[in-house]
């Protein structure tokens, strides 16, 4: 059986195994056994339908979580986006994005603005409206619960201009069981003060107005 793993360690200050290993196209991040990509579905095809539920970019855009990047590399690659800032708080991704070569432009291209910082901390330092478009596709629910929560969804809500967009990647856990995981956030997003509120079902997720 062929081992398609890239690279593979154990992190002994964090207690999380990460592995990167190829798949048809883009390579999936793995940490302690949580895949952090769609591999069904296709890892190029899911970051394609999640920038495409954002529309036509343009100006400033926020991408929460960088992971590996494409999201981020995809945004930044649109001509009348000017500048895509984000964040990845776990220095161990960083580094593997470091060796994947699909994560190049990560580190290379001048539009993107990367910090190894929780967002939920870093996102504080913008101001009011500064966002043309916001990206959220965070991690599951619970490893970063704080980033699901009103307080951090309000802060989506104040850095965004009005009439712009937000894209919140849910995934659909629980669906099997009859929960609607979707719904819920979209109340959550409109107590915070988010309109339209709807789900995007091809991009496994949630799009919202400011």
């Amino acid at each position: 059986m062929q081992d398609n793993t890239l690279v593979s360690f154990f992190d002994s200050s964090s207690n999380k195994f990460y592995k990167l290993f190829s798949t048809k196209d883009f390579p999936c991040l793995e940490i302690s056994g949580v895949r952090m990509h769609c591999v069904e579905k296709g890892v190029k095809a899911s970051t394609e339908a999640m920038v495409r539920a954002l529309g036509p970019l343009k100006g400033k855009v926020l991408d929460t979580c960088a992971g590996l990047g494409y999201t981020t590399i995809m945004i930044a690659e649109a001509p009348n986006v000017r500048e895509v800032r984000t964040f990845e708080i776990d220095s161990s991704v960083i580094e593997i994005a470091k060796k994947n070569e699909f994560s190049a432009k990560l580190f290379s291209n001048k539009k993107i603005f990367l910090k190894n910082e929780d967002v939920f901390s870093g996102i504080r330092a913008f101001p009011d409206s500064y966002f043309d478009s916001i990206l959220h596709d965070p991690p599951r629910l619970s490893l970063a619960g704080e980033l699901y929560g009103r307080p951090f969804y309000q802060e989506l809500f104040r850095t965004l201009k009005p009439g712009c967009i937000l894209f919140h990647y849910t995934g659909a856990p629980g669906e099997k069981k009859g929960r609607d995981f979707k719904l819920k956030t979209m109340k959550r997003l409109e107590e915070a003060g988010f309109r339209n509120a709807e789900k995007i079902e091809s991009a496994y997720g949630v799009r919202a107005k400011k």
